[in-house]
């Protein structure tokens, strides 16, 4: 979790946030502090702090703009109107990343749907060729898993443990194809690292199926 998701989730720990975060979600358009007030039941004052608090946090966006359609003179003063600053707040600790598993899955029916190839052979091409692209060779693997949420430990023997899995669910549910899947990933994504890793599949009670390890590591054990 990044400084600014921790921020959006401390803002949501009072009720009456949360409340007022659901309505917003449940319209799907900007309302005004005045409505928003009469809907929680709450006075206008106490609305416009609660909702200053959440803009302040990242959660909503405010803007300035006419009730109706009317505009010019005699139009009166604009009001202040709350959106969604993001279509959803993902918060989770330890971070997941399931955005980054459908987008493996679905390109690879994509894939599978427009070859004839089996899907799960798309999947694992798919999966290495998102590691490859998401690696970063000005930086060390370790750094990339970290920002990926995989947590890296270093293992005493010039690898790393990865302390948590971010498709957990998914795999503790469909663990042959997910675990490959994220095999073939963090492979292409630490072989393109400046340090030149190579990955395999190792799974750690508590934590993720995938260790990495020096280039000739592998071959070592």
């Amino acid at each position: 979790m990044t400084d600014d998701d921790v921020a959006a989730v401390a803002a949501l720990a009072e009720p009456a946030r949360r409340e007022l975060v659901r309505i917003l979600t449940a319209e799907g358009s900007p309302l005004g502090r005045d409505e928003l007030a009469e809907r929680t039941g709450l006075s206008r004052a106490t609305a416009a702090f609660h909702l200053e608090k959440l803009v302040d946090a990242g959660v909503l966006v405010a803007e300035f703009r006419h009730r109706g359609d009317k505009r010019g003179p005699g139009s009166g003063r604009p009001a202040k109107f709350y959106s969604l600053a993001h279509d959803e707040l993902v918060a989770s600790v330890p971070p997941r990343r399931y955005d980054l598993a459908g987008e493996l899955l679905a390109v690879a029916v994509e894939r599978s749907d427009g070859t004839g190839l089996p899907v799960r052979e798309c999947l694992l091409a798919v999966a290495a060729e998102q590691g490859a692209a998401r690696s970063d060779p000005s930086r060390p693997v370790a750094e990339t898993l970290d920002g990926l949420g995989y947590d890296p430990v270093d293992d005493d023997a010039g690898g790393y443990v990865l302390a948590n899995c971010p498709f957990h669910r998914l795999s503790s549910r469909h663990t042959d194809v997910i675990c490959s899947a994220n095999a073939a990933f963090v492979s292409a994504l630490s072989a393109g690292a400046s340090d030149g890793r190579q990955a395999w599949l190792e799974p750690l009670a508590g934590g993720c199926c995938v260790r990495v390890g020096a280039a000739d590591a592998r071959a070592e054990r």
